[in-house]
């Protein structure tokens, strides 16, 4: 399968678990809408369509631009799509490249520290299988990583490089899953807080200096007829603003318009969201 179809699978599988859409077309809609809030210029929903059609029903390939191509890639959360390609991996296919993420201890000493966030990408004509011997001595953290260096060669650093022959390689899709939690300031990406290094993302968005805590726990709930009194009450809050209600996992202020939060009821989420046969009480 080629990486473009198959960004644009992942792409529309994204799209049909966010939206609980199953067409085509509703799918590519939600895309539109997503990609327009979130993205300058957005891509329309017939272009999705027509990427679709090609690459998955049609399965033929058809040019689509670097940009576009780099937009739909950090839609899954990449940093673009050289870094999609060379990092994603189908996980109902069978391959013969694993990456491996080993940190150590922050407080080791200094050769320890070198070697903190090591990425081993291990590839191999047949599958890699850990040798009986280190099942059975069980080797350390550290000893795994060297004996891995030595049998592969192939050893990226946080700083990019990988050793032996200086091949430059992003870390990608290991460094999308590491903490944001010690980055100086996030963003509102409407559903969620975002964490960045950055104090200016694009025109439009707010940069604020890092809450882990609201980073951590801070959501949008984006389906509000999932919401019951058994999920929702006592762990929900709410804004309402011209007769719109949404639904946050935690207090605080609603990011979108700067209102006070207020603990979801019974009857508001009677009217707002999954209803339930016995709610009762007046509106606040």
């Amino acid at each position: 399968m080629s990486k473009k179809k198959l960004l644009i699978q992942e792409v529309f599988e994204k799209g049909k678990r966010e939206s609980g859409k199953e067409t085509k077309s509703a799918v590519a809609v939600y895309l539109w809408s997503y990609f327009d809030d979130h993205f300058s210029p957005s891509i329309s929903d017939k272009t999705f369509i027509r990427y679709h059609d090609a690459f998955i029903r049609d399965d033929r390939e058809i040019n689509i631009d670097s940009d576009t191509l780099n937009k739909m890639s950090q839609y899954l959360g990449y940093k673009d799509f050289p870094d999609f390609s060379g990092t994603f991996i189908k996980k109902d296919e069978a391959t013969d490249k694993t990456t491996v993420k080993i940190s150590v201890d922050r407080d080791e000493e200094t050769l320890s520290e070198k070697l903190s966030n090591i990425i081993i990408n291990i590839t191999n004509e047949q599958h890699f299988k850990m040798p009986d011997f280190l099942k059975q001595n069980g080797l350390g953290i550290m000893e795994i990583a060297f004996l891995a260096c030595l049998v592969t060669g192939n050893v990226v650093f946080s700083n990019n490089k990988k050793v032996a022959d200086g091949f430059s390689s992003p870390l990608g899709f290991v460094s999308n899953m590491e903490s944001g939690a010690d980055k100086k300031y996030m963003y509102w990406n409407g559903e969620r807080y975002i964490a960045t290094d950055s104090s200016f993302i694009r025109p439009g968005l707010e940069i604020k200096a890092m809450n882990v805590h609201q980073w951590r726990n801070f959501r949008k709930v984006m389906r509000k007829d999932t919401l019951t009194d058994v999920n929702a009450l006592g762990r929900t809050w709410y804004s309402k603003y011209n007769n719109e209600v949404e639904f946050f996992t935690d207090d605080g202020t609603d990011p979108d318009n700067g209102r006070e939060l207020r603990k979801s009821t019974s009857l508001i989420i009677y009217k707002y969201a999954g209803k339930q046969k016995d709610s009762i009480g007046a509106e606040e």
